[in-house]
């Protein structure tokens, strides 16, 4: 069986065999097996079945479809998360659909985790059952004091439980990273609940996000997706020192790929 392996802490693309197929309609040929990929685990996760293993397969079954249709993907600091023991945040910018379908072949194997989603998500047709059995942390986006408490509440239990949590600390998906709209929930999340954070940066444009529907946009293999894992950082004081350590590290790393920042 296919397994997501790194060394020293790094991990990049071979280059596959790319057929003729593929390399013309990339988002015709990934989409079909995308479909197959969510349609087999939502199957075995309604049937409740579908444990970290299952997500981390699927997970890499989708990085695999997108290599087969040319999408390079560069991983940098895995050793970061490999250097203590115990939970954490994670907190990253967020750009596309990509990373939450990526992530966990990255981080559940180490770490067991889950994600703080929108409501939505785990209202999805046939993707809802996946989400569900992930145990995640839900927000409504309607009322900022609820998914606060739910936030901290939520995640501090699953903390507590070992799990660790990834969240995107930004109202929506956005090809631009933004340091205004980047938050603080999860600095306030980690102090709560005495752990570390763990910043990740990342670029995954190469997966557009739609007109008609969001998640299915165009796949375009041109642009190479990157995943860097900064140092953890344990929260001192509020966090402030903390919070534009994780931006500026997002900033920077953006900046070596020549990706968007917003000024000011």
């Amino acid at each position: 069986m296919d397994q997501f392996s790194f060394k020293n802490g790094r991990y990049h693309t071979d280059a596959p065999r790319i057929s003729f197929r593929a390399k013309t309609f990339p988002s015709l040929t990934f989409y079909p097996n995308l479909i197959k990929i969510v349609g087999a685990g939502s199957r075995q996760a309604k049937h409740g079945s579908y444990d970290t293993s299952d997500w981390c397969r699927d997970s890499l079954l989708t990085l695999r479809a997108l290599e087969r249709v040319g999408v390079t993907v560069e991983v940098t600091g895995l050793e970061n998360i490999t250097s203590f023991d115990g939970p954490c945040v994670f907190i990253g910018n967020h750009m596309s659909t990509l990373e939450t379908f990526v992530l966990p072949t990255l981080i559940a194997p180490i770490k067991d985790t889950t994600f703080v989603v929108k409501q939505s998500l785990v209202d999805y047709p046939v993707f809802k059952h996946i989400m569900r059995a992930r145990n995640p942390i839900t927000v409504g986006r309607v009322n900022a004091r609820d998914d606060f408490k739910a936030v901290l509440d939520g995640g501090t239990a699953r903390l507590a439980a070992g799990l660790s949590i990834i969240i995107f600390p930004q109202t929506t998906r956005s090809a631009v990273f933004d340091p205004a709209a980047f938050n603080t929930i999860g600095i306030k999340l980690a102090k709560k609940a005495g752990v570390p954070v763990v910043p990740i940066a990342l670029k995954t444009d190469a997966w557009g996000n739609g007109s008609l529907l969001k998640d299915y946009g165009k796949i375009d293999p041109a642009r190479p997706v990157h995943f860097a894992f900064g140092k953890p950082l344990q929260i001192r004081d509020r966090g402030a020192e903390e919070h534009e350590e994780i931006v500026s590290f997002i900033t920077a790393k953006l900046k070596e790929w020549e990706g968007p920042v917003r000024k000011g």
